[in-house]
């Protein structure tokens, strides 16, 4: 294919290599003179393992070349990367300047070129950010319809500043935001015969999945380094205990707890997280992402109380109780703490939850519940049709089938989906469906 790059810093440099190494005709934009020269003598504008040589043999071949001239590459070209920078502004916000710019002098270049041609923003960007902002700048420019005229998706890299070249051949996944089939497969053709799992998105899908994986990247490490911290202070070998947690491929290293849903609770997790960040504070060790994990678990629950507050209603069902399904536990069960922040707030409250009853409550289970929800006994419904027949808002904390089989559709009761149903894609469409964080 005939491919342009705009943007010659570190993405944009190793993916115009790369992809002119794979056989495709490139030609890189950079705004930077020096930049472009360095290129066309063969030379990588970028200090990078691999990328240097790899230059040296695309540009010698004729594979590669650049410009500051954004008409001559998209004359030259089917289809676009954009790789220009997004850098933070003084408040934390995305910059767009350089993504605006350059998708205006793509547009005006589009409207003289004619024919179909594919942008591809490879640029890091926020949800909304190509469909609400670059889209219709392209379109005013262009003079044409994005997904029609002009093939537009967004394909974000993952790439590792040391270890980029490395990555680009065998990437950990290929990601293709389309805003219709043709722009996907365009930009699907680019990468033919890498390995790695592909997955063609709507559009804010793949600009989102490059923020999921930073910030996890993020958060693995600044918890490896406080875990570490808190471990050299008691006098532990953290490195070893890291080595065991790493080999636990089912709960640790794994899809474990890693789908949106409902806060956390139990008679583990709370207490031992309360526990070790005590013992950081007690050895002066600060431990900011430990000790905001408890805070922001409360903040969740609240957002199950603030989508009931919206809806204006009374009347409230809860179907679960219990800190998991199967089980009794109700030890600071983050579904206990929300029956109690609601019937706090005066709501009319049923509650069912088949493993649930008073009268088989013992020893701490009792205590916690009768120290926390003193007036369980009235709020425990005998079924789930006594809860129907109750709320106008219902709660849904439990995969129960008995609950699930006869849970309404529609607007009425208002469904509060706290678990992500079985059918929570299909009731989205739904005015009385709501999901508490999807």
């Amino acid at each position: 294919m005939r491919v342009s790059v705009f943007g010659l810093g570190y993405v944009g440099c190793v993916s115009a290599a790369c992809l002119a190494s794979m056989g495709h005709e490139v030609i890189g934009v950079d705004v930077n003179q020096v930049k472009v020269d360095l290129v066309n003598d063969g030379k990588a504008p970028v200090v990078e393992e691999r990328i240097g040589e790899l230059i040296a043999d695309v540009v010698r071949t004729g594979a590669l070349r650049a410009t500051a001239d954004v008409r001559e590459a998209i004359m030259d070209s089917e289809i676009s990367l954009i790789c220009v920078g997004t850098p933070s502004e003084p408040n934390g916000s995305l910059c767009t300047t350089y993504l605006e710019r350059v998708t205006e002098q793509i547009g005006a270049a589009l409207a003289e070129r004619g024919g179909r041609h594919t942008v591809v923003f490879r640029s890091t960007m926020l949800p909304g950010t190509c469909l609400n902002l670059l889209v219709p700048i392209l379109e005013k420019n262009v003079g044409g319809m994005a997904g029609v005229d002009i093939g537009v998706a967004v394909n974000p890299e993952f790439l590792r500043e040391g270890t980029s070249v490395r990555d680009f051949f065998d990437p950990p996944k290929t990601v293709i935001g389309e805003l219709d089939p043709a722009s996907g497969d365009a930009v699907l053709a680019l990468y033919d015969g890498l390995p790695g799992e592909v997955f063609r998105v709507p559009v804010p899908t793949a600009e989102a999945i490059k923020y999921a994986d930073n910030a996890f990247h993020g958060l693995k490490i600044g918890f490896a380094n406080e875990l570490g911290a808190v471990c050299q202070a008691l006098g532990v070998d953290s490195h070893q205990v890291m080595d065991v947690f790493l080999a636990d491929r089912k709960l640790n290293i794994s899809p474990a707890y890693l789908r949106p849903g409902f806060a956390f609770g139990g008679s583990c997790l709370p207490k031992d997280l309360r526990s070790l960040v005590h013992a950081a504070q007690r050895a002066d060790v600060s431990v900011p992402i430990l000790s905001h994990v408890l805070p922001s678990n409360s903040d969740h629950l609240q957002r199950a109380v603030e989508l009931v507050e919206r809806t204006g209603k009374r009347r409230v069902g809860m179907f679960g109780l219990s800190f998991k399904p199967g089980t009794d536990d109700l030890r600071e069960s983050p579904l206990v703490e929300l029956a109690e922040r609601l019937f706090g707030k005066g709501y009319d409250l049923k509650i069912y939850d088949a493993n649930v009853s008073l009268s088989r409550l013992l020893g701490a289970n009792r205590e916690y519940i009768e120290n926390r929800l003193p007036h369980l006994a009235q709020l425990l419904a005998e079924s789930v049709e006594e809860v129907l027949d109750h709320a106008e808002v219902c709660l849904v904390g439990t995969r129960d089938p008995a609950v699930l089989s006869v849970l309404p559709h529609g607007n009425a009761p208002v469904i509060v989906d706290l678990i992500h149903l079985p059918d929570a894609d299909a009731r989205r469409t739904e005015p009385g469906y709501v999901g508490l964080a999807w």
